[in-house]
């Protein structure tokens, strides 16, 4: 194999910047007004910077302090050691590291995908100091959050302080929160500010099937907080604390968070399934515009107009048609299509959701089943690591398609063997990676592959962990992509 800068499961083909080079962009000059979006151990991304001001609500209603909601949830946000990723080359010494907040007594935590992102080893250190071994149980990059639990043996019959759920649904703009962290190994950190609205899209994460409907506040959220928690003035979780918005690379007055009832729905899928089970309704949406409104005589910018109704799809069973506006979801009311986006995604493929739509004037409630990525209404009730033992499906369940390198292309890259991915599909575990269509694999943890066969038995045989080595003909450097089976 050429010899050549390693990337871990970062593509700078579909990301346009490694982690690696934005550090280093650093401490170079900024040109002046620029924002960037933080997520700590990620790339950042440029944004638009919002103007508005934070709803507040009156004096009066600030409680006195903040005591008793702070004491309540500090003990339940861990701060997360990861080793592993791209400390090789940029020198992060042990790796990355954020907060957590644990949702089971037997120690199950949500977190950040992009904390624990590649990660082959996890430490979690409570807030009394404790440290616990923690193993990632699932990730998912539409929405940035992951699930790690610590090993039972590791914490020898001892139970672990769990923080309370709110419903995210009945959280007002103008509520006072507190952003609870626990950054660099220090015991927990407490910011108090307000919800300064919800529903936020900041177009940060990739993917078709993404779900950006952050609530933003204007509580303090610094690196080494993402991950944490978002709580209410009653000391109930509310949201995971994932990303600011900044010219400075610090705090500045815009922090977002996941809305827990969302992220309460990806750890149960990813504590039961490994993946999450996601529903679709099967339509191309956008928001009601003054355009639009004026067009359809609308008294209302509320509501997600439906572009377009796939064919077969969950949402034309139901009755839906193309130009139909949807207003509720389950009698919550959707103002745009993230929230439309949130709220769908709160529920698998095979369940029922109830629809209030607006058509030629008048409004109509309908039912709808809805469907998976594949259009069908089953959820995959199988674990993954025992999906990956047939030898038929493994390429499906990778979401990819191969093919050997032909004796042309052997001489042209200068290699005896591998395989070149010719396909990914969408939402599949290999996109996930951020692997791109034309890598060339060479290895599967470590071993060679010349033939499909020889890497799907690799693929078969390997344990929970797969590690992918190979590079790109038009790119140089060598990339590893990690999953776990």
């Amino acid at each position: 194999m050429r010899n050549g800068i390693i990337l871990l499961a970062v593509s700078i083909l579909s990301s346009g910047l490694t982690l690696g080079v934005y550090k280093t962009c650093l401490e170079k000059e900024r040109p002046a007004g620029q924002e960037v979006i933080v997520r700590e151990f990620v790339p950042k991304y440029q944004a638009t910077y919002y103007n508005d001001s934070p709803y507040g609500s009156p004096l009066t209603d600030r409680p006195k302090d903040f005591k008793a909601a702070a004491n309540l949830a500090r003990p339940s946000v861990v701060h997360i050691q990861s080793n592993g990723g791209n400390e090789e080359l940029f020198d992060f010494g042990s790796g990355a590291s954020g907060s957590g907040v644990i949702i089971s007594k037997d120690g199950y935590m949500l977190t950040n995908n992009h904390v624990v992102e590649g990660a082959r080893q996890v430490e979690v250190t409570l807030n009394d100091r404790r440290k616990y071994k923690a193993k990632v149980i699932g990730t998912d990059p539409s929405t940035d959050l992951a699930v790690i639990k610590v090993e039972e043996e590791e914490l020898d019959g001892r139970e672990l302080p769990v923080l309370g759920f709110a419903n995210s649904d009945q959280l007002q703009v103008g509520e006072w929160v507190l952003a609870v962290g626990n950054p660099f190994n220090l015991t927990s950190t407490v910011t108090a500010g307000i919800v300064s609205a919800k529903g936020r899209n900041i177009d940060i994460l990739e993917g078709t099937y993404s779900i950006e409907s952050f609530i933003q506040t204007d509580a303090a959220v610094n690196p080494g907080n993402s991950g944490g928690a978002l709580i209410d003035a009653e000391g109930r979780l509310v949201g995971i604390n994932t990303a600011i918005i900044t010219r400075s690379g610090r705090y500045e007055g815009y922090s977002f968070a996941v809305p827990v009832n969302l992220a309460r729905k990806v750890a149960k899928d990813l504590i039961e399934y490994g993946e999450v089970q996601r529903g679709f309704l099967g339509v191309t949406i956008r928001d009601v515009s003054n355009e639009l409104a004026k067009e359809m005589s609308l008294t209302s910018l509320d509501g997600v107009y439906l572009d377009r109704v796939n064919a077969g799809s969950a949402a034309e069973e139901g009755g839906l048609k193309s130009g139909d506006i949807i207003t509720h979801v389950n009698n919550v009311k959707v103002k745009s299509s993230p929230e439309l986006q949130e709220q769908v995604g709160l529920f698998r493929p095979g369940q029922e959701v109830a629809i209030i739509y607006f058509r030629d004037g008048k409004s109509y409630e309908t039912k709808v089943e809805l469907k998976n990525a594949s259009n069908g209404n089953s959820i995959e009730d199988k674990p993954r690591s025992e999906r990956f033992r047939n030898e038929e499906t493994v390429l499906q369940e990778l979401g990819i398609d191969i093919r050997p390198l032909n004796s042309k292309e052997r001489r042209r890259l200068d290699v005896d063997k591998g395989l070149i991915v010719t396909k990914i599909r969408s939402a599949s575990l290999m996109e996930s990676t951020n692997m791109d269509r034309d890598f060339i694999i060479e290895t599967v943890n470590g071993e060679k592959v010349e033939t499909e066969a020889e890497f799907i038995q690799a693929i078969i045989q390997a344990e929970d962990e797969v590690k992918l080595d190979g590079f790109y003909e038009n790119f140089s450097g060598d990339y590893s992509y990690l999953f776990n089976k």
